[in-house]
């Protein structure tokens, strides 16, 4: 296995801005030691693995806390970003089924910059997806109003959305959901452990959570900024009376019925124990410390791009940031990252690189913008001024 490891991206040298959630070797041993202590339980049988069920409910009490949830907000354990996002399109569907009496032609409006969990929701579901233009990258409350017809039973908002990093206008979308009685969900998957802390640290973020009235579930993944192992999300309700909705209740079989919190039956006790143990090993000031060296990565970042001729989309203030250029190709120079051994993201609407950034980032920046200048120069030598990077 480690000799097929030597083909990875180096992940522990800040080499990847993708998949991997870095916030140091303290971290990584606590969640591994949790993981293997627990790996053989399963989250299917709270009866029989009563710590499981405690940690899972101390895990979504946490996260209820950060989000300004009111009293009587509930949530559960799912497996990841999109678990999450097609639960709370679930939950929804079967809300507008029971208390509206839609049936066939349902909707969603999203975004153009929502997340294609909402679309593999869709497809699942025989639910239409009505994606609408962004505006300045942000959700344009205007014209997701104009989309919204009898049969739409939620709005999406992003808190933020991946492909900008930035936090769409939550509250002008909560009045909206209001007015027209939908549900609206805020996909924080990318934000709901990361914006609560930045927002301790100081920084004027816009209402995203359930501050916000018109909010009716939101979506936090706890394997991201959470800094669990992989395959642990969060989905919370405003009440126990929307959670009810989520659950599959199924059967009858020879030995009864099955009642799951999500589409899973077996649940691997180890991602649940691996979040607990980190959420308690960090609490809210070593959280506050890591959030804090993701926006300082951030801003090193945005500044050196800057200075490099890039023009940043939006003003992003959490842990991503895009950005394009007008005299090089972006995904050219994606590719000429990916040889000096970077694995990120490229956007195609706009042509943008994409970072999305860990605390340990904040220690590998330097050469990150090094090497950015460097294929710069490489694939627009036509500039007038060749890019370096000093640090």
């Amino acid at each position: 296995m480690r000799k097929m490891a030597e083909a990875d991206v180096k992940w522990r040298d800040g080499k990847t801005t993708m998949y991997i959630f870095n916030a140091g070797e303290e971290v990584e041993r606590v969640k591994k030691a949790a993981y293997a202590m627990f790996s053989e339980e399963n989250g299917l049988g709270p009866g029989a693995f009563p710590s499981i069920a405690q940690m899972e409910r101390e895990v979504v009490e946490f996260g209820l806390a950060l989000l300004n949830a009111p009293e009587g907000a509930a949530g559960a354990m799912t497996s990841g970003g999109t678990d999450s996002i097609v639960m709370a399109v679930k939950a929804a569907r079967d809300f507008a089924r029971a208390r509206r009496g839609l049936t066939a032609g349902l909707n969603i409006v999203a975004p153009y910059s929502a997340h294609p969990a909402f679309d593999k929701a869709g497809m699942m579901m025989d639910i239409e997806v009505r994606r609408v233009a962004v505006k300045d990258y942000l959700a344009d409350a205007e014209s997701m109003a104009a989309a919204i017809d009898p049969k739409t039973i939620m709005l999406v908002g992003s808190a933020p959305c991946f492909p900008y990093g930035l936090i769409d206008p939550i509250e002008a979308l909560g009045e909206l959901a209001r007015a027209r009685g939908v549900w609206l969900h805020v996909d924080a998957c990318v934000g709901g452990y990361l914006a609560p802390f930045v927002r301790m640290n100081g920084a004027d973020l816009p209402h995203f959570d359930f501050a916000v009235p018109g909010v009716s579930s939101i979506s936090g993944d706890l394997h991201k900024y959470g800094y669990a192992s992989k395959g642990a999300s969060t989905l919370f309700f405003r009440s126990e009376e929307l959670k009810a909705f989520m659950p599959f209740d199924a059967g009858p079989w020879p030995l009864g019925r099955m009642h799951t919190p999500t589409l899973a039956g077996t649940r691997p006790g180890g991602a649940i124990a691996a979040a607990w143990a980190v959420t308690n090993f960090l609490g809210v000031d070593g959280y506050r410390d890591k959030q804090r060296a993701v926006v300082e990565a951030r801003e090193k970042i945005e500044a050196g791009v800057r200075n490099l001729g890039f023009h940043v989309l939006g003003r992003p203030q959490l842990g991503i940031v895009s950005f394009m250029h007008d005299e090089a190709d972006c995904l050219a120079l994606l590719g000429k990252m990916y040889q000096r051994g970077w694995v990120s993201a490229g956007l195609l609407e706009p042509r943008a690189l994409h970072v999305m950034l860990s605390p340990a980032h904040r220690e590998f920046a330097d050469k990150y913008l090094a090497d950015l200048a460097a294929v710069l120069a490489e694939t627009a030598p036509q500039t007038t001024k060749a890019p370096t990077y000093a640090g």
